[in-house]
């Protein structure tokens, strides 16, 4: 993943057919907008090797294709300006080499819209995912996580959050503790907004102990390469401790953030229960 915006309740116009001299016809909606960015390491054949599991993905999740077009018939480059796009280097669009496609899912009083745009160049490809789910617009204070990337587009995966019964005694008994009650879906690295009871425990431990320092390591699931996935961890981990930091006042100096990839794991990456299972930051006490 190259890039990503989070914009909490916000209105997006999802494109719903091609440019023309009137303009762009789409369908708004206001809800929770996720906009992601990502790379492929090798350029695909086409842009429809890049799209046409994305689409089955979606139309497996229920979601109805509404509109799909490509380059030239979208309206080339009056429809790429005209669409929401994240910037270079982040995403990359060929403007004689881009298909663009919107689905939606739901009923008339609340709406899921998703749109794809993926791209290429001569040595990689390009996706962006760009989600309106319009059911959080009236669910005030809950976290809706991002759940969708190239090779997990709408998972129903949820997270079974672990009891975090004491994690003052865990950390001191082991000298690390998981924080079970973060979810991250493959790919991302943004801890999205609310309260998790883990943090608050270990904010208070760390508040409780001032002498105490901690290491947040980030683990992932397999998927990706090892340099990458190392990267993606210790971006959650950073995650992890700038929360700490803003919403719970523990100085930085005390935290540390790390991140290990997939060398890790608790278990088989063999499943989506597995992989859901090794998507995880631990605090590990370092003094």
């Amino acid at each position: 993943m190259t890039g990503q915006t989070e914009s909490g309740l916000d209105s997006y116009a999802m494109p719903v057919g091609g440019w023309s001299r009137a303009g762009i016809d789409t369908v708004t909606a206001e809800g929770r907008l996720d906009q992601q960015a990502w790379r492929t390491d090798t350029a695909p054949a086409s842009t429809l090797d890049l799209l046409a599991p994305m689409r089955r993905a979606l139309q497996d999740q229920g979601y109805e294709v509404v509109f799909e077009c490509e380059d030239t018939a979208c309206g080339g480059f009056d429809f790429r300006y005209g669409t929401k796009v994240l910037p270079e280097p982040d995403m990359h669009v060929d403007l004689g080499d881009y298909r663009y496609l919107a689905a939606r899912r739901g009923t008339e009083d609340a709406e899921d819209l998703v749109s794809l745009f993926v791209s290429r160049s001569p040595g990689a490809g390009y996706i962006q995912i760009t989600r309106l789910d319009e059911a959080a617009a009236s669910e005030p204070g809950s976290l809706v996580a991002s759940t969708m990337s190239p090779g997990d587009l709408v998972s129903g995966v949820k997270r079974d959050t672990a009891k975090m019964s004491d994690i003052a005694a865990l950390i001191e008994a082991q000298g690390r503790v998981p924080l079970d009650d973060l979810a991250f879906s493959t790919g991302s690295y943004a801890l999205g907004p609310g309260d998790y009871a883990s943090l608050s425990a270990l904010a208070d431990w760390l508040k409780a102990e001032p002498s105490r320092r901690v290491a947040l390591v980030g683990h992932t699931d397999d998927e990706g390469a090892l340099d990458t996935n190392i990267a993606l961890s210790k971006r959650r981990a950073a995650s992890v401790r700038d929360r700490l930091v803003s919403s719970y006042g523990i100085e930085a100096s005390r935290l540390d953030a790390r991140g290990v990839g997939y060398l890790a794991p608790r278990t088989a990456n063999d499943s989506d229960a597995g992989r859901l299972a090794n998507r995880r930051v631990e605090a590990v006490r370092t003094q």
